[in-house]
C-alpha cells in the first residue's frame, strides 16, 4: 500500500502533537500544539519505500538505506491478532526506523540523546514504544504552555542573563511546581538546544527556565568558556527558588556544555538543584577539553570557531582548508588568519599554558564535598567528553553519594544516534528506545516525589562492543573484573609497523630498544574530521600503523573470547632528545582481516607527566615513567582476533603536535626532530593493564 496519502499522528516523547499526512508534493503538518515539523523525519525519501518488499532480514532501498529486521511484536489489533516487525536503518546517522505489518510501513521511529519522536498510523501504537509511555507512575499529560516571556535575571556582579520561562497553563493560584532548568551558550529559544525541544516537561506539569549563558546571544558579560557558571548556576537557582510559582525544587538537564554547567551549579553547593540529567558533560580543561593531557586540542578549533561570535554560527565549522590552518604557526594566530579576527576566549587559553586559577576557576571536581545531588549520566565509548562523565561518576562515588546512574553506549559525542560510525558497525539494539523515558521519571521520582522506583534500577548499563550486548552492574567499573598487564616486546624493529612488536600477559625482559624519529611538521594523524566537530571516532588505523613514527605491538590471535570492561591504563618508560615532547597509545582491537579498530587511548604532553600545575621540561635522553589514563571501554575481543596497542607521538586533528623545542606552545615558530625511544624490560616494563572480565 502506498504511503503517499497517508496520515500518520505526530508523538513527541510520548505526546500526541499533531498529524502528518505524506503527499507526492510535499508534507501537511497540522499542529495541535507548539511544536514544529518534526525536522528528523524531513530526510525520509517516501518515495523510496514504494513497492519494497518488506521480507527475509535485510531489505536495501533504492537510496542505499538498509533496514535489517530488529523485533518481532504480536498483539491485538481491533480483535485481531497481527504481528509486527519493527526494521533497524543501520547505515545512515540520525536513522529513522521503521514498523511494518502485514509488509505495510505503519511507523517511523526516531530516537535520539535527548528526545524520541514517532509517527504512527491510529490504531497502531502498540508496535511502537509509545507503549513505553503507558505507565500510570509518569507524570501525566494535563497542561498547555503559558510563555512568561523574557527575564533579565541579576548575577551578584550585576551581570543580566536573558532568561525564559514557561509554566503550565492551567495552574491554580498560589500554586508551586518544580522546575526544569536548562542553560546554554547554544541559544535559549533554540528549537534544538533551547527551550522548545523541552515543552514536554511543561505538559507535564513543570515550570521550564531557559537561560543564555554569560556572554551568549542576549545575555550581559564576556563569553570566556566556563569561568562563571559556578557562580551564575548558584544564582539563577536562587532565583528560580524565589519565584511565586516555584516549590523550590530545580532540575537540569542538557549535553555537552549543557551538561558541564550543571555540574558547575552543583559545586556551588545550592540546596535548591534536587535533580541532574548529564549527558555527554564536558570536564575540566587538562583531563577533557581544550588541553586533555596538557596538549593543545586543535580538534575544539570547530567549536570554537562556531562560537567566535555571540550566536552560534554551525557553518563557521564547516572548511576545507583544516590542513592547512592547523599547521599554520604560531598556533595564536589561527582565528586571525581563518576568521579575520582574534576569538577572545581562544587568546586566553593560549596565554594560561598551565593547569593556573585561569582554569580552576571552574574546575568542579575542587568541590566535591559540596555536590550531592540525585544524578542520571549518559555517555558513550566514543564521546570526546567522555573523561567529563567519568570525573563527575568517579567523585560522586569517592564521596559514596546516593542515587546516581550510568548510561554508557556505544555513542559518540552525539549519543544515541547512529549504529554506524563511519565504517565501523554496531548492532541493532545500539540505539535505545526508552532514554526519555528514564528522564521523565527520573524528574517525577526527585522533583515530584513519585516513587517509582527509578532509582533502584541497574545502577550503570553499559554497552559491549563486539558481542553487541547490553550489561547490567551495580558499579563502574564492573566487580567481575581483574586489571590484567599486557607487556610489549620486539627485536628492536617494533617501529617498521609491521606487526613484529608483541604483546603478551609475560613479561620479556629484552634490552632491545624500539625507537623513532618525531618530526611534529610530519606527525601521525588522529582519524578524524574535524569539521564534524566528534573527536573520538572509532577509525580503522591500519594505515597509520605502517608508518616509521609508530611503533605496534600485537598479540597472538585469541584462542578464546577475552571481553574488557572500564578504564584502560598505560604505563610508559620513554626517553626523548627533546626538551620537551608528547605520547600517544591507543588499544585497537584487531579483526580476522586485519581491520585495526580503535577502541581507546590516551595523550600526554611531557612537560606535565608529574603535574599539570608544575611543568617539567625533559632531561634530553633520559628515560621518564608515564602513566597515562586511556579512555573507557567495554569490548569483546572475539577468538581469533587480536589485541594491538600502538605507540607514537603525533595526533595530528586531535591535538596540535609539540613542536618539541620546550618554547611556549601558542607562540613558538620553531620545530625540533626527536629520537624517540620506548623500552621494555625488567628495570622499564612497559605495558597497558585491561579491566578483563572474569570468566
Amino acid at each position: 500500500m502506498s504511503i503517499y496519502g497517508s496520515s500518520f499522528d505526530f508523538y513527541k516523547s510520548g505526546i500526541l502533537e499533531g498529524v502528518v499526512q505524506f503527499e507526492k508534493d510535499g508534507v501537511r503538518f497540522d499542529s495541535k500544539g507548539l511544536e514544529p515539523f518534526p525536522v528528523y523525519f524531513e530526510q525520509l525519501n517516501i518515495g523510496s519505500f514504494e513497492k519494497v518488499n518488506f521480507s527475509g532480514d535485510t531489505v536495501t532501498l533504492t537510496t542505499e538505506e538498509r533496514y535489517e529486521k530488529y523485533q518481532v511484536l504480536a498483539t491485538n489489533v481491533a480483535g485481531k491478532e497481527q504481528e509486527g516487525i519493527v526494521w533497524t536503518l543501520m547505515n545512515q546517522k540520525l536513522p529513522v526506523d521503521i514498523v511494518t505489518v502485514n509488509k505495510e510501513i505503519v511507523a517511523f521511529l526516531f530516537h535520539g540523546r535527548e528526545d524520541s519522536m514517532i509517527l504512527v498510523k491510529s490504531g497502531f501504537e502498540t508496535f511502537t514504544p509509545l507503549m513505553l509511555w503507558e505507565d500510570s507512575l509518569l507524570s501525566e499529560v494535563e497542561h498547555g504552555v503559558n510563555h512568561l516571556g523574557r527575564h533579565d535575571v541579576p548575577m551578584r556582579d550585576g551581570i543580566h542573563l536573558a532568561t525564559d520561562i514557561w509554566l503550565p497553563n492551567n495552574l491554580s493560584t498560589g500554586e508551586k511546581v518544580p522546575t526544569i532548568l536548562i542553560r546554554t551558550p547554544y541559544g535559549r529559544l533554540s528549537e534544538v538546544f533551547g527551550g522548545p525541544h523541552m515543552y514536554r516537561y511543561v505538559k507535564r506539569g513543570f515550570a521550564l527556565v531557559v537561560q543564555d549563558t554569560r556572554g551568549r546571544e542576549d545575555s550581559e558579560g564576556e563569553w570566556i568558556p566556563m569561568a562563571s557558571e559556578i557562580q551564575d548556576g548558584d544564582d539563577t537557582l536562587n532565583w528560580i527558588a524565589s519565584q511565586a510559582w516555584s516549590d523550590g525544587k530545580v532540575g537540569m538537564i542538557g549535553g555537552s556544555y549543557g551538561g558541564f554547567v550543571q555540574w558547575a551549579a552543583a559545586a556551588s553547593g545550592n540546596p535548591h538543584l534536587k535533580a541532574i540529567i548529564s549527558l555527554v558533560t564536558a570536564g575540566t580543561a587538562f583531563v577533557d577539553i581544550p588541553r586533555k593531557g596538557g596538549t593543545l586540542m586543535s580538534g575544539t578549533l570547530a567549536w570554537a570557531f562556531m562560537m567566535a561570535d555571540r550566536r552560534m554560527n554551525i557553518e563557521a565549522m564547516n572548511r576545507y582548508d583544516w590542513d592547512e590552518l592547523l599547521a599554520h604557526r604560531p598556533i595564536k594566530d589561527i582565528p586571525q588568519k581563518a576568521l579575520g579576527e582574534d576569538v577572545p576566549f581562544l587568546t586566553k587559553w593560549f596565554e594560561h599554558e598551565d593547569n593556573d586559577s585561569f582554569w580552576s576557576q571552574s574546575d568542579f571536581t575542587l568541590h566535591g564535598d559540596k555536590i550531592n545531588v540525585p544524578s542520571l549520566y549518559v555517555s558513550g565509548w566514543y564521546d570526546d567528553d567522555g573523561m567529563g562523565t567519568t570525573q563527575a561518576w568517579e567523585l560522586n562515588q569517592k564521596n559514596q553519594r546516593e542515587n546516581q546512574r550510568l548510561v554508557l553506549g556505544p555513542w559518540y559525542h552525539n549519543a544515541n544516534s547512529t549504529r554506524q560510525i563511519h565504517d565501523v558497525q554496531f548492532g541493532k539494539n545500539a540505539i535505545r528506545y526508552d532514554l526519555d523515558i528514564l528522564y521523565q521519571k527520573w524528574f517525577d521520582r526527585f522533583l515530584k516525589g513519585i516513587h517509582n522506583g527509578v532509582e533502584k534500577e541497574g545502577t550503570v548499563q553499559y554497552y559491549v562492543v563486539g558481542s553487541n550486548e547490553w550489561k547490567q552492574s551495580n558499579q563502574w567499573p564492573p566487580a567481575d573484573i581483574d586489571y590484567r598487564e599486557f607487556y610489549v616486546s620486539s627485536e628492536g624493529n617494533a617501529n617498521e609497523g609491521t606487526g613484529q612488536g608483541v604483546l603478551s600477559f609475560e613479561m620479556v625482559n629484552q634490552e632491545k630498544v624500539d625507537s623513532y624519529q618525531f618530526n611534529p611538521q610530519n606527525a601521525a594523524p588522529y582519524l578524524i574530521d574535524v569539521s564534524e566537530n566528534e573527536c573520538s571516532v572509532p577509525e580503522i588505523y591500519n594505515e597509520v600503523e605502517l608508518r616509521d613514527d609508530v611503533l605496534v605491538y600485537t598479540s597472538a590471535p585469541l584462542e578464546e573470547d577475552v571481553e574488557i570492561a572500564g578504564d584502560v591504563y598505560a604505563v610508559l618508560y620513554a626517553s626523548s632528545s627533546a626538551r620537551d615532547t608528547d605520547w600517544v597509545v591507543r588499544l585497537t582491537d584487531v579483526d580476522e582481516n586485519g581491520n585495526s579498530v580503535r577502541l581507546s587511548d590516551g595523550i600526554i604532553r611531557a612537560r606535565y607527566r608529574h603535574s599539570f600545575e608544575s611543568p617539567e621540561l625533559l632531561e634530553p635522553s633520559r628515560v621518564e615513567k608515564y602513566d597515562i589514563r586511556m579512555t573507557k571501554i567495554a569490548n569483546t575481543f572475539k577468538k581469533g582476533h587480536r589485541i594491538r596497542v600502538a605507540i607514537t607521538s603525533g595526533a595530528v586533528n586531535l591535538a596540535f603536535p609539540n613542536q618539541n623545542t620546550g618554547n611556549k606552545p601558542g607562540e613558538d615558530t620553531e620545530f625540533v626532530v626527536a629520537t624517540q625511544k620506548v623500552f621494555h624490560n625488567k628495570d622499564y616494563p612497559t605495558h597497558v593493564k585491561l579491566p578483563v572480565v572474569k570468566a
